[in-house]
């Protein structure tokens, strides 16, 4: 890799902080949230207008809590993410052992309602500033360049009963509030940002759930996606005018689409998935304007949006610097009906008959990384990193303690090995962050035992454990990887 590229790893606060409802944070989404698997789903709870207790699917279209109902912790409910890692009160420990793998960037994402426990305040929560304010001094200590995504899927969860989240033009300027805080108080501490985490999920998730995302959904979704174009790019400019050296970037969730055939018809369909899911959220971020497909993707479903010469103003002037994305699968596209299907968390489709699959449904594909990178690259043409890739996978502690886990190096010597090549072929990449260098719980699932991290974590998903941080072989393999600039993979 290039001299200087950024190794390390990410975490997301709603995944791993735990401390739910200490020194003022607010509660989110992920707050009333249950755990789940791979065959059973994710639950939101509620208390209905005559004081019953219900759930309903966490992921979605189409699925909310019956009206007068409101958000609400159960006592009967398991929710993983109230305590996760606890990562509020062991980061110190944690920060320490990403030093010792040399990690020379650490993501991890600002909970919005740890510094505005509404979301709607004129003046943040002060204990919250000063947790971060401590954590980035921590990293700083060692070295490590803190990036930052400003909004991890983790919307205050007041803005969602009481404004209707982001289907409200006022969260664009509560986010903006919220944004001058974090470049503002973390001046000088932290210059790599992150806007919104894989912001093109919005659309991704209406194809993900079959057809029965229709045109109410698709209106909805195309809205908000709007009122978060315009948010980000308020924050870029505001981030630029706070401090010309901050670097600011979009995330999209990056998934490599294959035709399933050679029929035009799958060319075509793979094409559009490829716009739809990908591109029209790039574009936007990266150039500053709809691509000219937005307005077939409008027709298709009637999608009437309302924009302002405002907000078109803001989206030329709020460009992002660098283009970052997670990476875990690829996925086919067809027209066809197939009999051999995927189904898995957060993956359905066509199976790919070269290649193989991980326990929760997803493709093993590093090439697809590789094949990513080139593709948005030539796009876009502005730096790239790769700010999530990782397997989530069952560990076992031996008897001594150790855990061995060959599965996951091979995972990511295979990964890393491809964005050398995209490297060598002139993609500008300067960083990458593993997802989950230290376990934390499944987004999808809400799992523990689905890990992913170079560090084990003593806790489970009936909430049992210690907590205790341990080392697994991937540990030494990553920090053999850092230390040689990737250029030792053995």
């Amino acid at each position: 890799m290039k001299k200087g590229f950024l190794w390390g790893g990410a975490i997301a606060a709603n995944q791993a902080e735990g401390a739910w409802n200490v020194d003022g944070r607010g509660p989110a989404m992920t707050d009333v949230t249950t755990g789940g698997s791979v065959n059973e789903p994710r639950y939101v709870t509620y208390i209905d207008k005559d004081g019953k207790p219900g759930k309903i699917p966490a992921h979605g279209h189409g699925s909310k809590i019956p009206e007068g109902a409101k958000y609400a912790v159960l006592e009967d409910e398991l929710y993983p993410n109230h305590d996760a890692i606890d990562f509020y009160h062991h980061y110190k420990g944690d920060i320490a052992l990403f030093a010792q793998m040399g990690f020379k960037i650490f993501r991890m994402s600002v909970s919005w309602s740890r510094l505005y426990p509404n979301g709607d305040e004129a003046t943040p929560n002060q204990k919250g500033i000063e947790f971060y304010r401590n954590v980035f001094k921590e990293c700083q200590k060692y070295g490590i360049e803190p990036l930052v995504s400003i909004w991890h899927f983790d919307t205050p969860l007041y803005l969602e009963e009481n404004y209707d989240g982001w289907n409200n033009r006022k969260l664009i300027d509560f986010y903006e509030r919220f944004a001058r805080t974090c470049f503002e108080e973390f001046k000088g501490l932290v210059k790599y940002w992150l806007t919104f985490n894989e912001i093109n999920n919005t659309v991704m998730m209406l194809n993900l759930f079959g057809n029965s995302a229709g045109a109410k959904e698709h209106q909805q979704a195309y809205q908000q996606l709007h009122h978060q174009f315009v948010a980000s790019a308020r924050a870029v400019k505001i981030g630029h005018e706070v401090d010309g050296n901050n670097m600011i970037g979009c995330m999209i969730c990056g998934i490599t689409f294959y035709p399933g055939t050679c029929d035009p018809k799958d060319i075509i369909a793979n094409r559009h998935m490829w716009e739809k899911s990908i591109f029209y959220c790039g574009d936007v971020q990266c150039k500053g304007k709809y691509p000219t497909f937005a307005k077939r993707l409008w027709d298709e479903h009637d999608v009437k949006l309302e924009i302002t010469d405002a907000d078109l103003k803001d989206l030329a002037e709020g460009t992002v610097d660098m283009y970052t994305f997670s990476y875990y699968m690829s996925s086919i596209v067809t027209t066809h009906e197939v009999n051999d299907k995927v189904s898995g968390n957060f993956s359905a489709g066509a199976r790919n008959e070269y290649l193989q699959y991980s326990d929760w449904g997803w493709a093993l594909d590093p090439i697809g990384l590789r094949y990513y990178l080139e593709m948005i690259y030539d796009r876009y043409e502005l730096p790239l990193m790769v700010v999530e890739n990782g397997l989530g996978a069952f560990d076992t502690v031996e008897e001594d303690g150790a855990i061995h886990d060959p599965y996951r190096i091979e995972y990511f010597r295979m990964h890393i090995a491809e964005m050398e090549q995209a490297y060598r072929n002139g993609v500008d990449l300067i960083g990458y962050t593993t997802w989950g260098c230290i376990d934390l719980v499944s987004a999808g699932t809400g799992e523990m035992r689905k890990r992913y991290g170079f560090i084990y974590v003593d806790k489970h998903d009936d909430g049992s454990g210690t907590m205790a941080r341990s080392k697994k072989d991937s540990f030494y393999w990553y920090k053999k990887v850092i230390e040689s600039n990737g250029a030792d993979l053995d």
